[in-house]
C-alpha cells in the first residue's frame, strides 16, 4: 500500500467573516487535501469529501442526524496517512441530494446507502467510522452484513435506544403529523427563517444542548447553510426540513442484544462522559456484556460532549489511530 506524499498536515490562518458585522476573525485549523465527491444514487447523489489516494480503500466517516460530513474536518487530518477516509454527507443532509417529495427519512435508509456505497466502488469489504446516528446504523449494518465489515469505529451512542411502548407509539403519530406539516411548508416554496452568522452558529450551538463548541460551529455549517435570496448577509440552514419528522427504529430489547451477538469485526466504541445515553442505562450495559464476548471490541471512555470528537480530536485521534493501525496497518 503506497502513501501519497504530496497529502501532508498543513497549519493554514483562515477567515470566516461575520456579515452582520463586516469583521474578520483568524482562525488556524489544521488541514489536509481532500476532494470534493459525488456518488450517484437513483434519487440524486451522495456528497462526499476524499482525503488521500483514490486506489486504497478508505476509513469511511458517516455523520450525526442533522449533521454532515464536516463533523470530521478537525479529526481527518489527524488520521494515518496509509489509510484514505471517505467522509459523506448523508441523504437530505450538507451537499446530498434530498430524497423525493413525498418519501419520509428512516434510519434504515442508511444501511443501505452504506450497501449502495459499496457497489459503487466495488468493495468487497467496507471500514466505517460513525458518529450518533450513524453509530446506530453501523451498529446495524455490522448485524446485518457481518462478513462485509473489516472495521467499525462508533462514537458516543452504541446502538438502537429501546423505548418504551408508549413512546415509540406516541412517537411515531406525532412525526407522522409533522411529516404532514412540512411538507405543506415544503409545497409554499418559501425560504426558511434567515439569521446573521453570528446568529447561525448560535443556533446551531444551542440546538445541539451545546455540545458543539461555538468555535467548531463552522465546520458544520460550511455544508448546511445558504445565503438568502431575499435578505442581504443573512444565510438559512439548507438540510431537509423533513429531517426533523425522520422515523427511527423502534426494536424490543432483544433485537439489538442479537445484533450485538452477530458483530464479529474489530469493534471500537469511544463514550463520551458528558453526553446522555439516549436510554435506560440497563440496556446500554446488557448490550456490552454481549459485545464484549466479541474478543476485538474494545471500549473507551473519554471526557467531553456528544461531539468531542469534533470539538477536541487531539483526545479521540490517539485511541483511533491505535486501533487502524492494529487492523489495517501500512
Amino acid at each position: 500500500m503506497k502513501v501519497l506524499k504530496n497529502l501532508r498536515l498543513l497549519t493554514q490562518l483562515t477567515s470566516v467573516r461575520h456579515a452582520s458585522s463586516g469583521a474578520t476573525r483568524p482562525l488556524k485549523i489544521l488541514t489536509k487535501h481532500y476532494d470534493e465527491i459525488s456518488i450517484p444514487v437513483p434519487w440524486g447523489h451522495i456528497a462526499g469529501k476524499w482525503y488521500g489516494p483514490k486506489h486504497v480503500r478508505p476509513l469511511v466517516g458517516m455523520h450525526g442526524w442533522q449533521d454532515n460530513a464536516g463533523t470530521f474536518d478537525t479529526i481527518a487530518p489527524m488520521l494515518p496517512n496509509h489509510i484514505s477516509f471517505l467522509s459523506i454527507d448523508m441523504p437530505g443532509h450538507g451537499l446530498s441530494s434530498w430524497l423525493p417529495p413525498g418519501i419520509s427519512y428512516h434510519s434504515i435508509d442508511y444501511v443501505l446507502v452504506t450497501r449502495r456505497l459499496m457497489e459503487e466502488y466495488n468493495w468487497d469489504k467496507i471500514s466505517i467510522m460513525a458518529h450518533s446516528m450513524s453509530s446506530i446504523n453501523g451498529f446495524v449494518f455490522c448485524a446485518l452484513f457481518p462478513e462485509k465489515v473489516d472495521m467499525f469505529i462508533g462514537l458516543d451512542v452504541l446502538k438502537p435506544p429501546v423505548r418504551s411502548a408508549r413512546h415509540i407509539v406516541d412517537g411515531l403519530s406525532e412525526r407522522l403529523e409533522a411529516t404532514l406539516k412540512l411538507e405543506r411548508r415544503l409545497r409554499s416554496g418559501s425560504e426558511p427563517p434567515c439569521y446573521a452568522w453570528d446568529e447561525l452558529e448560535t443556533r446551531l450551538h444551542e440546538g445541539s444542548n451545546k455540545s458543539v463548541s461555538m468555535e467548531s460551529c463552522k465546520y458544520l455549517l460550511q455544508r448546511n447553510c445558504k445565503p438568502s435570496t431575499h435578505e442581504p448577509h443573512k444565510y438559512y440552514f439548507s438540510r431537509d426540513n423533513r429531517l426533523k419528522s425522520s422515523l427511527f427504529y423502534t426494536l424490543h430489547n432483544e433485537v439489538p442484544l442479537e445484533m450485538a451477538r452477530r458483530i464479529k469485526c474489530p469493534h471500537l466504541f469511544i463514550k463520551a462522559l458528558q453526553a446522555p445515553y439516549y436510554e435506560r442505562k440497563e440496556y446500554y450495559d446488557a448490550t456490552l456484556v454481549e459485545l464484549r464476548k466479541n474478543p476485538l471490541f474494545e471500549y473507551n471512555e473519554l471526557d467531553g460532549t456528544h461531539h468531542v470528537h469534533l470539538n477536541e480530536p487531539e483526545k479521540v485521534a490517539p485511541i483511533i489511530n491505535s486501533f487502524i493501525n492494529k487492523y489495517r496497518p501500512l
